[in-house]
Formats: C-alpha cells, structure tokens, sequence
C-alpha cells in the first residue's frame, strides 16, 4: 500500500524553573530583535532586496560583534532567517494568502525559540506522565507526557521528530514537536453518510440527523466567579492610575492572572473542537456547511459620527458570542480530517437556511421564534429545532455547493490548490 508523509504538530507543557524561563525569555527576545535586524537589512537597500547569502553573513558578523546576540542558539538563528524567507515567499505567491513582512512589536508578538535539528532534542521517557528534552543553552527539561511520540518509545507510532518549536503564551513555555509519521494515502471514499452542520452559539453544532454536539462553559463556576473578581479589581486600578502613568506591578499580576485564565478556556475549547471533529470525520463522508462570511458578521455596530449605530452593545455581545465559536477553525479542523479519511467538506449559500421550511420548502422569516421553527405554511404546519431545520436545508442544498474540500476531484475548490513553487 502506498504511504504518504504526514506531520502532525504535538504541543507538551514544559517545566522549567525560574532561571531557565529568564533564559528562554532572553532567547525569544533575541529571535524577535534578530527579526527586525533582518527586516530592516533585507528591505533598506538602495533598489533590491539582500539575498540569503548577505544575510547569512550579517547574521554571523552580528553575533560575533554583539554580546546579547549570543544569547540565541546558532542553529535558532537560522531558522529565524529560514522562516523570515519563507515570509516573504508566501508573500509573493498568489495563491497564498500571507500579508507583506513586517517588524515584530514587543508586546504584540508571541515569544518563540526554534530548535530545527531533531538530534539535539535527546527526547526520553521518563514515566507514565513525564518526558525530559535537551534544550539548547539551558539543558535536560521535563515535559508533560500525554502522546507517544514516533521514533520516540517501543510499540510507539513508526517515524520520527524532525524539529520542535518553544512557544510561551500566558500558561507559560510549551514544546511543540513535529513529529513525522508513514500514513496510508487515501484510495477509496469515505463510506459513510452525508451531514449537514448548522453552527449557532446556543447549539454549537446541529446536525441534520437531528443530533447535536454540544459543550458546557469552559471554566468552572469558581473559575468565572474568580474571572470576575479579576477584572473588576483590574477596572478599578486602571481607573485609578493618573493617565500616562507606566502600569503598576500589581496591575501586570492582575493582567496575567486573567491571561492564564483566558488561555485554560481556550485550550479546554480547542481540545473539545478536536475530539468533536475527528468524530464527525470518522462517521460521515460529506460534510456540508454554510460558507459564512464570518469576517462581515462581527463587524462592530459603532457607526460613525454622522450615521451612528443602532444597538452597538447587543451587537458586542453578539460578536463575542460568534468569535468564542471559532465556527472558521472547526470548519478547517473538519477539511483536513475528513480529507485524510477520503472524505468531503461542502460549502453552500447561507442564505434562508435558517428561515426554509426543510419539508415543503416555504420561505417565511416569521416561521422561525428562537430555537423553535413552525413552518407558515397550513398545509405543512412542520413544527421543530430550528437549527434542526437549517441543518437539513444545508444537506439537502449540497447540490448548489459554492466550494468543497476534500479528495473528489471536481468538487475541490480551485483557490485553494497547493501554493506553487516558489
């Protein structure tokens, strides 16, 4: 049978003490700083850009001339250049829809560090829950063990790590592998059934089977209540600091106490939006979609001065209810899980899907009051979820698919074939 590379990315909580956080957070200083040095010689030149080689060689004159450059191992260096070019690259390709490269702020940009040769890692297991790392510069690191990794442990999943990334957010310093495995390439279609998906906020997923996949909050009622005492002390002491006034030390603890709060709920979403995808996938061949524009949709109500708008808090409220969904990242999540398993996302027209009765197809705005739908029509009179009923309009609209992701052949969308070579 014949095999393809697959490479799946696997992120592991570091532990580390405090001094080694000071390194890394040097090193990730360094890498951003290395990045705005690169940017500025790569595009500051009279008429042309600096290829690869000038920029090797000022890297290299950099680190010998600067003592704090030295703080970042060589190897991280490179990859800073590498993934700089890459930037730039994707940059130029039409078919890829990266912005033009710009310099990194220091509070804007994720804290990061590459460590792109797999040999240096020295990866080991060290018992049921912990794994230990080599790191350039700092050491033998533990890590949280939750996967197998290939390469890695016997009985484990066959291929290798080729490289890992160290990425800090406000849980701290994680580890992120990429490992490389030998997958089975997809011959045959997916055998299972056709789905449609309505996304909401109340239901997060109905299903045109009349199943739904639903989650409760994603922090604990001590955690929401300890939330909130957080940002009514954070409010209070902004409003007491005189304006332009630097921000307090216990202001910036109060920041960072919301911050890892914040990240625990994302992460917890994150992981529920994996396991529900990689079911969906598994069951069902097709799944069909409404192509959102979900950009226009939380657009801010404000207005302007002349023409202000109407109900701006409401529409808040409504686009921080949509933007916690993430409906774009499970609708990715979905295309290439269901691809890998031979099967199909469709995107159909959203409009009416939600205001169609499904059973005689009568159109009537008032038919649908909250989560309930009554068909307007008296000779129907279908009465239901209303997110029930758009679901099965999705299904049933997959016919006048406006794009698709999978192995079909015709159904793929054309704009997003595989970015060409550079």
């Amino acid at each position: 049978m014949e095999k393809v590379k697959r490479t799946r990315a696997h992120v592991a909580r570091l532990e580390l003490s405090a001094a080694q956080v000071a390194v890394l957070d040097g090193q990730a200083h360094t890498a951003r700083a290395l990045w705005n040095l690169l940017h500025e010689y790569f595009t500051f030149r009279q008429g042309r850009f600096a290829t690869v080689k000038e920029c090797d060689e000022a890297i290299r004159a950099a680190r010998r001339e600067i003592d704090w450059m030295g703080q970042l191992p060589a190897q991280a260096a490179q990859a800073v250049l590498k993934t700089y070019r890459q930037a730039w690259v994707n940059f130029f390709n039409p078919d890829h829809p990266a912005k033009r490269p710009t310099s990194k702020a220091r509070l804007r940009s994720r804290p990061a560090v590459d460590v792109p040769q797999a040999r240096d890692l020295q990866i080991k297991r060290v018992n049921r829950r912990w794994g230990a790392v080599n790191l350039p510069k700092i050491g033998r690191v533990r890590f949280r063990w939750t996967k197998d990794l290939p390469g890695v442990t016997k009985g484990g999943p066959a291929g290798r790590i080729t490289g890992a990334r160290l990425v800090k957010d406000a849980s701290g310093w994680q580890i992120v592998f990429r490992p490389q495995t030998m997958a089975a390439a997809v011959l045959d279609t997916h055998p299972g059934p056709v789905v449609g998906i309505d996304r909401g906020i109340t239901v997060a997923l109905a299903l045109s089977d009349q199943t739904a996949r639903e989650h409760g909050p994603w922090l604990t009622r001590g955690e929401r209540e300890h939330l909130r005492r957080l940002e009514k002390r954070s409010a209070r002491r902004r409003a007491a600091r005189p304006p332009g006034q630097r921000t307090s030390h216990r202001l910036t603890r109060t920041y960072d106490q919301i911050a890892r709060l914040r990240a625990t709920a994302k992460r917890r979403a994150v992981n529920w939006r994996h396991q529900t995808t990689t079911e969906l996938a598994d069951t069902f061949s097709v799944v069909v979609v409404e192509d959102l524009k979900i950009t226009n949709m939380v657009r801010s109500a404000k207005g302007t001065i002349e023409q202000p708008g109407r109900n701006v808090r409401q529409k808040a409220g409504l686009n921080r209810a949509v933007t916690g969904q993430a409906w774009g990242r499970t609708v990715t999540l979905l295309e290439y899980k269901t691809r890998e398993r031979g099967g199909l996302v469709v995107k159909v027209p959203a409009p009416g899907t939600s205001q169609t009765c499904h059973r005689c197809g009568q159109r009537d705005a008032a038919s649908r009051d909250g989560a309930r739908f009554r068909c307007a029509n008296p000779a129907c009179g279908w009465t239901g979820h209303a997110d029930t009923n758009a679901a099965i309009n999705i299904r049933n609209a997959a016919g006048t698919a406006v794009s698709g992701r999978g192995d079909l052949g015709a159904a793929r969308s054309a704009k997003r074939q595989p970015p060409r070579a550079a």
